[in-house]
Formats: C-alpha cells, sequence, structure tokens
C-alpha cells in the first residue's frame, strides 16, 4: 500500500524557517546559539541548499519556541475537528524522506499524528530526541529500526511500538525498500512543542 501523497503541497523548510525566525526579530547568529547548530548550517537551510534531519528541525523548533509541525505552514486557529483529503496533506521534506502532516498542526488537543516516509538508510538524525508524553508507532510498510534507550525494536510491516517518549529515542530504515510508518504523539504536557529536549546541544552535520 503507498500511502505517499505525491500531489500533496510541499512546504519548503527554508522559506518556512525565514518566515518564523522573522516573525520573532531573531537574528541568524542568535538562532544558532539557541539551537546549537552553526549559523553557517541554518543559513545553508534558508537558502534551501541542503535539506534538514529530524532531530535538527526538532533542534530548531525548539529555538524558535514552536512545534515542529509549524514548519507545515502558517500556524492556523485550532479545531475540535480536523478533516484532511489524502492528497492534500502538507509536507515537509527532510534528508532521505519526507514528513507529512495529519491534522495535529490543526487539532486543538494535545496529539500530533503524522506518516513518514523513509529512503532505505534514513535516519532520524545524529541525537536522540526527548520530550514528553507518550510515541506510538506503526509500521505501514517495509521496516524501522527504532532504538530507546539501550534497546532496539526492529519492526516489519504491521507491527507497532508504544513508549513513554521521556526515554532516549531514535530511528533508522536500515533495510533496502521505502518505509512508510505512522507515528502518534499524545498526552504531552500544555505548551510543550513536542521539540525534542535533545542531551546535546551540539551537532556536526546537518
Amino acid at each position: 500500500m503507498d500511502i505517499y501523497a505525491k500531489n500533496a503541497p510541499s512546504v519548503s523548510v527554508g522559506v518556512r524557517l525565514r518566515q518564523l525566525r522573522e516573525q520573532r526579530n531573531m537574528s541568524m547568529r542568535t538562532l544558532a546559539s539557541l539551537s546549537g547548530l552553526s549559523a553557517n548550517a541554518l543559513s545553508m537551510i534558508e537558502r534551501s541548499k541542503t535539506s534538514p534531519s529530524v532531530s535538527t528541525l526538532y533542534k530548531i523548533a525548539d529555538a524558535l519556541g514552536v512545534s515542529i509541525t509549524s514548519f507545515f505552514g502558517d500556524e492556523a486557529e485550532r479545531q475540535q475537528v480536523v478533516f484532511i483529503k489524502g492528497n492534500e496533506r502538507p509536507r515537509v521534506p527532510f534528508v532521505q524522506g519526507v514528513w507529512e502532516g495529519l491534522g495535529g498542526e490543526q487539532f486543538i488537543g494535545r496529539i500530533e499524528p503524522f506518516v513518514l516516509t523513509l529512503e532505505s538508510g534514513a535516519t532520524s538524525g545524529q541525537h536522540a530526541m526527548m520530550h514528553t508524553g507518550h510515541e506510538f508507532v506503526f509500521c505501514l510498510r517495509g521496516s524501522l529500526e527504532y532504538k530507546v534507550e539501550d534497546q532496539t525494536y526492529a519492526l516489519e510491516s504491521g507491527d507497532s511500538l508504544l513508549f513513554a517518549a521521556r526515554l532516549r529515542h531514535s530511528w533508522k530504515n536500515a533495510g533496502n525498500v521505502v518505509t512508510n510508518a505512522l507515528i502518534l504523539l499524545c498526552d504531552f504536557s500544555e505548551g510543550e512543542h513536542l521539540t525534542g529536549m535533545h542531551l546535546n546541544k551540539t551537532q556536526k552535520n546537518v
């Protein structure tokens, strides 16, 4: 089953990053200091010269004080009911994959569902992620390795994983085919933006 919405609107991470930064009157140097990323790396992302990893997006969102879903487009008023057609899911491309929103960026409750489409070799980035609440993962196609603390779980099509998101976690597609996974973040603290409370504040590679 191919759930990748090829005709869905694609969001430019670089353009959106510049908008979010300028809306907050934040200089590139300040954002670099707060995110632990270099000003050069951030400039490359803003100019669409490189695509950030998922963990890098989390670090940037954390520094900006926004949800990672803010990269899906302009923030709109939250709704109690959100309906999205399959070919209208907003997409954010990252290194070797695509993040597709499923309405969490528009919903009033504390839940953020999304779909990951991952090429072979795709990873969440150099550093593990941590946040409050719970994380549910359902492998729709292909295979996915999810590392939670020191334990690695090998998910194949139909397999699921549920864990406390305060635990250090990361993922990668170690297989040789494209992977699709449904991920659901929920019960996080009010006001928290699920921006990956990373243990490390520096990252050599974007």
